[in-house]
């Protein structure tokens, strides 16, 4: 298959929404032709598999595909089209080494469909614009970061012409942001990643104060719970966010993605009313939890590294290994946190910093 009959494929799955039949032997066929258009136009995946051992002849199933630990990212280029056609670049952030992975892009089409498919179902399942409420920069202060990107494209396609991004690229005035959510008088999405909640939850606290937001609201956070401050639970957040913003918990959903992949990850909290940490697999993505060293699964009910399958991350590979722990869980996975001794890095150390983290 040409990249082009992918991706028209591709996009017809994601376009029938996350409710679509998983079917594994459409994800297998998709798969493998990806794979192997990989491996022959990117040279770096080429010479990984060849390391390995893995000859696309030989591959039967997407299972014996190579993942690429992220670190790749930032060692390789890992695109498969020439530097020259690339017309967005999304990269790590917060890091605390220098170095910063990178995901290349010549073709926005399918990021944004899936972006569209899987925010829409999980954050605005009613289908009717809302005012986006973003603790984070837009997409143009901050043109590097995917999260960025995905916030001000949500916005651009679900929100109402009144959305306000809270953060620029120099910070924020935490003042005029509570005021903003203490002036909403319709529901709102109040997105951004879970330090910014902290520093937001913070203030409120430092305040004595509680907001009531309306009625309907539905909180998004994303990024992992440690910063350079401190480090919180996901209790301590979800019920700092119930107790100081007025949003139940059932109405909190975590967001998992990664800069490397075209794909996220979401929590059905919203769609079916119950609290979850369960994060839902897009019928056209793959998760399994390895053996970190092995890559082979782990026994059902342990737990591992996750990998990722992502038939959307046509333009480099659709293979990534990260450095986060989980389990198998019913309808998708659950995450317990980066590996020990994993580079620290993420959306949260970035946000923690932006807003005032020592």
């Amino acid at each position: 298959m040409t990249r082009a009959e992918i991706e028209r494929e591709v996009r017809a799955w994601i376009a029938e929404g996350v409710d679509a039949p998983a079917d594994d032997a459409r994800f297998e066929r998709l798969a493998l032709a990806l794979f192997r258009l990989q491996v022959e136009c990117g040279a770096a995946y080429r010479r990984w598999c060849a390391a390995l051992g893995r000859d696309p002849a030989t591959v039967k199933s997407w299972r014996e595909i190579p993942a690429v630990p992220t670190g790749a990212f930032k060692e390789a280029r890992l695109a498969i089209f020439p530097p020259s056609a690339t017309i967005r670049t999304f990269r790590t952030s917060g890091s605390t080494t220098e170095l910063r992975g990178a995901l290349e892009l010549d073709d926005l089409s399918l990021y944004d469909a899936s972006l569209e498919a899987t925010f829409g179902a999980f954050i605005c399942p009613e289908r009717r614009r809302l005012r986006f409420l973003v603790l984070a920069p837009s997409a143009d202060q901050a043109p590097d970061s995917s999260l960025s990107y995905m916030f001000s494209r949500a916005a651009a396609v679900m929100g109402t012409p009144d959305s306000e991004f809270l953060v620029d690229a120099h910070g924020w005035d935490p003042e005029r942001a509570i005021a903003v959510l203490r002036g909403a008088r319709q529901a709102v999405v109040l997105a951004g990643t879970a330090f910014a909640f902290v520093h937001l939850l913070d203030r409120l606290a430092e305040r004595g104060e509680s907001l009531a937001l309306p009625a309907g609201t539905r909180v998004m956070e994303t990024g992992g719970f440690k910063g350079r401050a401190r480090e919180l639970s996901r209790e301590q957040l979800h019920g700092g966010i119930a107790e100081r913003l007025g949003v139940p918990r059932a109405r909190i959903v975590n967001q998992y993605g990664m800069c490397e992949l075209a794909s996220q990850f979401y929590e059905p909290s919203l769609r079916t009313g119950v609290a979850s940490d369960v994060k839902f697999v897009p019928p056209w993505v793959r998760t399994r939890v390895v053996d970190p060293v092995t890559q082979a699964d782990v026994p059902v009910g342990a737990g591992g590294v996750l990998a990722h399958f992502d038939l959307a991350n046509v333009g480099s590979v659709l293979a990534v290994l990260t450095s986060d722990q989980g389990e198998c869980a019913a309808g998708g996975f659950r995450v317990f946190g980066r590996l020990r001794g994993a580079e620290a890095r993420g959306c949260s150390l970035a946000a923690d910093a932006l807003l005032g983290g020592p």
